[in-house]
């Protein structure tokens, strides 16, 4: 078995219109699909599972603020700093060097509603 790429990942939230205002700032598209709420970014997507209220089946014991995701930008760390910013998001830690699958690159942290750790990086 050969795979590809990740087509999508879940994160347990506690209050889904507050998860997708704070996401949808940051450019990410909110999608509605069979009353199943999603935010879409490039080719992948993240679905939202409200805790409590998991679809089956789901991971074992999911938790809200407990995803730590990194996210591949286009832009120069200054440039996502400036977009975190214009957000009104304040930034955890960043621009900092980190090593991601394909070598060095700089990332900028921050925190959603639910205290989940984003990672928005560019490769060097």
């Amino acid at each position: 078995m050969q795979i590809d790429h990740l087509d999508h990942v879940v994160l347990t939230v506690e209050h889904i219109n507050s998860t997708v205002a704070f996401y949808e700032r940051l450019g990410f598209v909110h999608v509605l699909e069979d009353d199943r709420h999603a935010l879409r970014f490039g080719q992948s997507k993240i679905n939202l599972h409200q805790h409590g209220h998991s679809f089956q089946p789901a991971a074992e014991h999911p938790r809200p603020g407990s995803g730590d995701l990194c996210f591949i930008v286009d832009d120069g760390p200054e440039a996502i700093r400036a977009a975190i910013a214009s957000a009104g998001i304040p930034i955890e830690e960043g621009p900092v060097e980190r090593s991601g699958a394909l070598g060095p690159m700089t990332s900028v942290y921050v925190r959603d509603p639910d205290q989940n750790l984003l990672e928005f990086s560019t490769y060097q």
